[in-house]
């Protein structure tokens, strides 16, 4: 447990309207009592698929400080140190909504939503303002209904820089969440038809993505992607919602924070930006077109978070690695060795065509050849089909050698000339092996996929049975 409580039990039953058991101290908050740190409230989240009450012994008798519940489970001992609220997904919202009140004399808040890039942006965000002083953001892609809740809980009372990432997949989920986090900053990176199955039209997911503009504060910054198609229709929610707030606009043209010149390899970028009338050159340690206009949505959230922009853009040649998004490793195959590069982590339309193209701006080992092994990709409704077979422009003008398909991604392979078709797959559980056969040294492979379609087993089997031989990490 660590010296400065995050919550007492006293301070916990107050935000949570609760009744709390014992003079216990947390450290955290969790929901999991798999991954719950010794001195962690543990929070019973009753969810779809699992009732956390029902390990809520487990969690206090792996070290949890307490346990908040809605019922009281029956394996507890008399005198378990709990917290005891009406209901533990609304007492999590009052907890977060807490922690941002308590930071509001010294923290300054951005929320970060898109279709694509959010995660990505969030991260390069947090690691830009860590460098300046103490920064807290959501861990991984906690951006749902409990997710932004549980990270606003988590925020320590001494923090600087907040950034919190907010998703959805249907109209309405962001404007509650974006009035929890209560943002100095909206960042939308892009629109495009990632979750079309529950939406129209793409301009009702730009509608639905305008809804974190509900939660700005006063005399706050909306940083919208002036490359966008949808850029006008942002602007004009964001000023009918807060006539009082700054669009700042970041893209290659017309835009506020400017690409002015790009250079872009198989690394990552070399770039020249006009930051709203200062010119300032960077490095980006993360190789595609799609993380030049992120480093922009990054630096235009920092200026107006206050932050030094010069420091931060300095700090993004230096960025850390994120698992599933753009990690690359090599790996060994027989005497020589292959370029993975992990894209596993989720996908749609948008992040596919940036995929490709970052793939396709990977050279090869003499001899070897780009490798796309292609998962399908979710919640596309009636627009499926044409959207998978639409990714065979991008696969072919990237100069794409083979592509592995499972699922509806299957469906590209049609589209294909047929030296560019491999293996075909009904599921994913099938395509580890298929890949593992296809791949030889010299390769460079993409691996992606949404999450569901199981492509991170690819991933994992690659770099099991081939053995990796070293690193080379990009957010």
């Amino acid at each position: 447990m660590t010296a400065a409580a995050l919550w007492t039990a006293a301070e916990a039953a107050e935000a949570t309207g609760g009744r709390a058991t014992g003079a216990w101290r947390a450290g955290g908050v969790s929901i999991d009592s798999r991954s719950a740190a010794p001195g962690d409230l543990f929070a019973a989240i009753a969810g779809p698929n699992a009732d956390g009450h029902d390990y809520a012994g487990a969690a206090l008798a792996g070290g949890a400080a307490a346990a908040m519940v809605h019922r009281r489970p029956a394996d507890l001992p008399d005198g378990a140190p709990l917290l005891e609220v009406a209901d533990t997904l609304t007492a999590l919202a009052a907890l977060g909504a807490r922690a941002r009140t308590r930071a509001e004399a010294g923290a300054r808040i951005a929320a970060v939503t898109g279709s694509a890039g959010k995660t990505g942006t969030k991260e390069a965000l947090l690691h830009a303002l860590g460098g300046q002083a103490a920064a807290f953001g959501s861990p991984a892609s906690y951006n749902n209904h409990w997710g932004a809740p549980l990270s606003l809980a988590r925020m320590p009372p001494s923090t600087r820089y907040g950034v919190f990432e907010i998703g959805m997949n249907h109209a309405g989920e962001i404007s509650p969440l974006s009035r929890l986090v209560r943002p100095h900053v909206a960042v939308v990176t892009n629109v495009e038809a990632a979750h079309i199955g529950f939406f129209e039209s793409v301009e009702r997911i730009a509608d639905a993505k305008a809804e974190i503009f509900d939660g700005l504060e006063p005399g706050g910054v909306c940083v919208l992607n002036r490359d966008n198609r949808f850029f006008d229709r942002l602007r004009d929610a964001a000023r009918a919602r807060r006539p009082e707030a700054r669009i700042a606009g970041f893209g290659t043209r017309e835009a506020d924070y400017r690409a002015v010149d790009v250079a872009l390899d198989a690394e990552g970028s070399d770039v020249t930006a006009d930051l709203d009338g200062r010119r300032i050159a960077y490095r980006i340690a993360c190789p595609g077109r799609h993380w030049v206009l992120n480093s922009l949505a990054v630096l235009a959230a920092a200026d107006a978070l206050g932050a030094d922009v010069a420091d931060c853009a300095e700090s993004l040649a230096a960025l850390p690695a994120l698992a599933g998004r753009g990690r690359r490793h090599v790996v060994r195959r027989g005497a020589g060795t292959f370029t993975l590069i992990d894209e596993s982590y989720n996908a749609n339309p948008a992040s596919m065509r940036a995929a490709i193209e970052t793939l396709g701006g990977t050279p090869p080992a003499r001899g070897g050849r780009r490798i796309a092994v292609l998962g399908a990709m979710r919640e596309l409704g009636a627009e499926s089909d044409a959207l998978h077979s639409g990714l065979a422009g991008p696969l072919i003008e990237n100069r794409i050698d083979l592509v592995l398909a499972a699922g509806r991604m299957g469906r590209v392979l049609d589209a294909l000339p047929a030296r560019m078709r491999g293996a075909r797959a009904e599921t994913g559980a099938e395509m580890p092996a298929l890949a593992e056969a296809a791949v030889a040294a010299g390769d460079v492979v993409m691996v992606k996929g949404s999450h569901a379609s199981g492509m991170g087993a690819v991933v994992e089997r690659l770099l099991s049975k081939c053995g990796k031989a070293g690193a080379r990490d990009v957010l």
